[in-house]
């Protein structure tokens, strides 16, 4: 048997962010070793509250780590409009009983990369404020990193501006530092999670499991459909988060094409912009693979089939 992957899932919950952190801590094939925490949809005390309730309820020991709180350069943005004031508005959420580690989360992923050097996976789904501030600290663990699975940035149109996505956006600086960087990287953009519609019939999937994890999923996924209603005119909120740690578990379900991906900082209106160099006309070396397509049906099953085995 294939010994379960190290991973470390970098995140800002956000309701997609909490059913990934679910669907990894359901997963042998995953080793959670560490959730680090940074600002992004809502300011970083909320964002690592979410975590250590999201941690709670899944009844899981894993430690938290709270990182950066700002961006590396340029002021702040957040999506309160999107996941409500507490991040995870929609469901009853319990006081965490438990807080975080006092490691900074930068200095929690040099040391476990050095630790355990070409065998941790980073899994951020936020800014890319912590893996930048680790590779500029640390450059030495750059190769030591077996690879980086980001969901952020898209191949055509924004979601906070017309051009960039909103977890590109929140810092284009660091997500340049990090698709500079020569890491092993797979970027799974708005292009493709846009494919993952939690419609009504998706979200009974979690209801009718008829446990409390379930129902806190559905009441998740119930409330971040809001958005996507009066912005799309869709059925149901796009699962962004959870494509990445079901790449690792079913690689199978989707479609990935390297592409070179650099990140605009002009200041101008295509700023923090995901530039994917889709059909090479640039000539330049792909520095990530690039998620095209997804088989919703399948995920949604993988994500209902690894919910399930909460029984609580």
């Amino acid at each position: 048997m294939t010994a379960p992957r190290p991973v470390i899932l970098d995140l800002d919950p956000g309701h997609d962010d909490a059913v990934n952190i679910l669907l990894a801590l359901a997963s042998p094939e995953l080793r959670v070793i560490g959730l680090t925490t940074v600002f992004g949809n809502v300011g970083l005390d909320r964002t690592t509250r979410n975590a250590l309730i999201t941690r709670q309820i899944a009844r899981s020991d894993v430690p938290v780590y709270a990182g950066a709180d700002r961006p590396l350069v340029q002021e702040r943005i957040s999506a309160e409009a999107v996941h409500g004031e507490s991040g995870l508005d929609g469901p009853h959420l319990p006081a965490p009983t438990r807080g975080t580690e006092a490691e900074h989360a930068a200095a929690f992923i040099i040391r476990t990369v050095r630790e355990k050097p070409g065998e941790v996976t980073l899994l951020p789904t936020g800014p890319l404020t912590n893996v930048a501030l680790a590779f500029r600290l640390a450059p030495d663990i750059v190769p030591l990193v077996r690879e980086v699975v980001w969901m952020g940035g898209s191949t055509d149109t924004g979601n906070w501006t017309p051009a960039a996505e909103f977890n590109a956006l929140a810092d284009p600086h660091a997500a340049h530092v990090v698709f500079s960087s020569g890491v092993p990287l797979t970027m799974i953009g708005l292009n493709a999670s846009h494919q993952a519609i939690a419609h009504p019939a998706r979200v009974q999937l979690f209801r009718d499991l008829g446990t409390p994890t379930g129902a806190f999923v559905a009441d998740l996924l119930a409330f971040f459909a809001e958005h996507h209603r009066e912005r799309y005119g869709w059925d149901g909120g796009a699962l962004h988060d959870p494509l990445t740690a079901a790449w690792l578990l079913c690689p199978d379900l989707f479609t990935v094409q390297p592409m070179h991906v650099q990140i605009d900082l002009s200041g101008g209106p295509s700023h923090g912009r995901t530039v994917a160099d889709v059909w090479h006309v640039t000539g330049q070396t792909p520095n990530a693979q690039v998620m095209t397509h997804v088989n919703a049906d399948g995920f949604f099953e993988l994500l209902r089939d690894r919910i399930a085995t909460y029984t609580h």
